[in-house]
């Protein structure tokens, strides 16, 4: 194996830059070259890739975002766009693949594999930690903790002013940062897609806190959760309680920028330099992840039919804690 080209693809996520720079610095070291594929699969269909040197990866470990960009493909999705793309990494003869994204990733990834025979290997590049394979993906820690940071302060409003405030934070499909930030900023209510909430339910949890005269509240709430986000939970509320003084935060795109925590960077650099390894070692078609604090390896076809399961028993102690 002599060139591996690496790409980030689908939503970006802190520590993505530093999984490059593991990726890029693990290759130079072992003496094969390294290319950066711009714009994800997309880019790899229009043949932007371009090789990196150690020292265009020096000084990104803290920056946010991706230096190689990122996109949704739609041309990917087709046997046409593949082929294109295929064509692309056979002009530049790559003959290995490290793929830094989440499971619409690892999709592209398995249709892509049915037909072309380039090894490749995945980290686990999503803020929404929904990935199996991972006990944590990148960017997961530092989104909850962006999360965690504005729930704090806009607890302060809400206290003093005796409202109850309605936080929507990222989570289309998983709710993952709405249960840990909920959990660590003492939230009454987290309503994620996995658990199929009420609003009876939420409705009996103000009326019992407002039994108990606690007036200000916190609902957490993932952009995908059944009941509608954020907006609609609100105007059920409004509709029921008809003069409840209620606020909407709906935090958005903040939770995806900023520098990467120190345990999304290890994170990162772990796994990006274990997908180079891999692929050295022979290893093909699998996501590196670390899981009880070592290397795992799980087959893309796993990746994409599994989501990483949520904890029972912190569904439980948000009871327990809220109450």
């Amino acid at each position: 194996m002599k060139n591996i080209a690496v790409l980030t693809s689908g939503g970006d996520s802190p520590g993505m830059n530093a999984c490059i720079r593991a990726v890029v610095r693990t290759c130079k070291y072992n003496g094969i070259n390294a290319f950066g594929i711009m714009r994800g699969y997309q880019g790899m269909i229009e043949g932007d890739i371009k090789e990196l040197q150690s020292m265009d990866v020096s000084n990104i470990i803290q920056r946010g975002g991706t230096i190689l960009k990122t996109a949704r493909s739609k041309e990917f999705r087709t046997p046409e766009g593949r082929e294109k793309a295929y064509q692309s990494l056979i002009k530049h003869n790559i003959d290995g693949l490290v793929l830094i994204g989440g499971d619409g990733t690892c999709r592209g990834a398995v249709e892509f594999f049915k037909t072309y025979n380039i090894p490749a290997m995945a980290t686990p590049g999503t803020i929404d930690n929904d990935l199996a394979g991972s006990d944590y993906t990148i960017g997961f820690d530092t989104a909850i903790n962006t999360a965690v940071e504005a729930i704090d302060k806009i607890r302060d409003t809400a206290d003093s002013h005796d409202r109850i405030f309605i936080v929507e934070v990222m989570g289309r499909d998983a709710g993952y940062i709405a249960l840990h930030s909920g959990l660590a900023c003492g939230a009454e209510n987290i309503l994620i897609p996995e658990r199929r909430d009420t609003m009876q339910e939420v409705i009996k949890r103000i009326a019992d806190n407002t039994k108990r005269k606690k007036l200000m509240s916190i609902i957490v709430v993932a952009e995908g959760d059944e009941l509608g986000g954020a907006m609609h939970v609100d105007k059920y509320l409004k509709e029921y309680f008809g003069n409840i003084d209620t606020r909407v935060s709906i935090l958005g795109h903040i939770q995806r920028g900023g520098s990467p925590s120190c345990a999304d960077r290890i994170l990162a650099s772990r796994t990006g330099y274990a997908a180079v390894m891999g692929l050295l070692q022979g290893r093909s078609q699998e996501m590196v992840g670390v899981i009880n604090d070592q290397i795992a390896y799980t087959p893309f076809t796993e990746v994409v039919k599994l989501r990483l399961p949520m904890k029972d028993d912190m569904m439980e102690m948000i009871k327990v804690l809220s109450s």
